[in-house]
């Protein structure tokens, strides 16, 4: 008799998300989006982000990403051949590690073109599986200009843009936050802060202080293995300053909880803890890859999305909040007509002991 076979280790994180769930624009204003706040044994509480004041608690640090979306989607040419190039991420020699489709036709010395721009790239290394190298022929200030030019935002697939991204996109796809350029994607918890949301945290005796992590390309892949432990997270460069770093420990060791605002902001946190928990600071590229079974060290309180079935990013909040519970917090979600992704409603998840 045929043995049934086991379920696959990737079951526990799929779910069915009809695509009416999926949001195609942000709330307006950002800080009415819908906020499911999720405590460990008490009953899921629907707010909104504006509330998120009453929800802290005076003496609680906020921590943000300050990352700055690029424009990092190119068309390009290597001969009459066309290319399209997203950038991931910077290099410490200046190179562009970017993913390519068509990749297989490039090799190390292959010169790209983007239409009648004088800018060139020229191909330094295939990695294979469509990752590639690229030495621009600008850097700096120039290279700004350059994509300004001729880039485009690396939207994420779902969001549907048959004509490419819009001019609203480009004021939408930015968090308040933004002042490091360098990422490929935003921060999306932090899309729902405003001016007057930031000034009512500060009434409260929230304090806040940013760190910065480029989201790269990366984070748009799925999971195609049923073996997580075959999965292997893109690698994206992060900096945490000593003053930061200072604010967070000081806050921990007088009872104060630190709130991370969006996965990207709490990656990086758990990067640069110690095993006691302490944070030090912090620069260079991290690839840590949280799942059930992670010991978190710094980060209590997390904002966050709501985030794609079989995804890293749906796993680290089972890590953080417990597998069963975001289980059903997103079938609540779904059932109750929360947005999902970029540009949908968010959770306020407090730490499973």
């Amino acid at each position: 008799m045929t043995q049934p076979a086991p379920p696959s280790a990737m079951a526990a994180f799929d779910f069915v998300l009809p695509p009416e769930n999926i949001a195609l624009a942000p709330a307006r204003p950002r800080d009415s989006a819908r906020l499911l706040h999720v405590q460990p044994g008490a009953p899921l509480a629907e707010t909104a982000v504006r509330a998120l004041p009453t929800l802290l608690r005076k003496g609680d640090l906020l921590i943000a990403n300050d990352t700055a979306v690029i424009r990092a989607q190119l068309a390009a040419h290597r001969g009459t051949a066309r290319i399209g190039i997203t950038l991931d991420r910077i290099l410490p020699n200046g190179e562009w590690h970017a993913l390519a489709r068509n990749a297989r036709k490039l090799k190390a010395g292959d010169t790209l073109t983007f239409g009648e721009d004088p800018v060139t790239a020229t191909v330094t290394e295939n990695e294979g599986d469509g990752a590639v190298r690229l030495a621009f022929s600008v850097a700096g200030g120039d290279f700004d200009a350059f994509l300004l030019r001729v880039g485009a935002l690396a939207l994420p697939p779902y969001i549907s843009r048959p004509f490419g991204p819009t001019e609203q996109d480009d004021i939408d796809y930015r968090t308040i936050f933004s002042r490091q350029k360098g990422a490929v994607a935003a921060p999306t918890a932090g899309l729902h802060f405003t001016p007057e949301l930031l000034t009512a945290l500060d009434a409260a005796g929230i304090t806040r202080r940013t760190l910065t992590l480029h989201v790269g390309a990366g984070t748009f892949l799925p999971v195609r293995d049923d073996d997580i432990d075959r999965h292997r997270m893109h690698a994206e460069w992060g900096e945490i300053d000593a003053e930061t770093a200072a604010a967070i420990n000081e806050t921990r060791a007088r009872g104060g909880r630190i709130v991370a605002v969006g996965t990207t902001s709490l990656r990086l946190l758990e990067s640069a803890a110690d095993k006691n928990g302490i944070v030090h600071p912090w620069r260079g590229e991290t690839d840590i890859f949280i799942r059930p079974g992670y010991r978190f060290r710094a980060v209590d309180v997390l904002m966050t999305n709501f985030h794609l079935p079989r995804s890293t990013l749906f796993m680290l909040v089972c890590a953080f909040s417990g597998t069963q519970t975001m289980r059903e917090t997103y079938q609540y979600a779904v059932s109750n007509g929360f947005r999902f992704y970029s540009y949908g409603d968010a959770c306020l998840l407090e730490r499973a002991p």
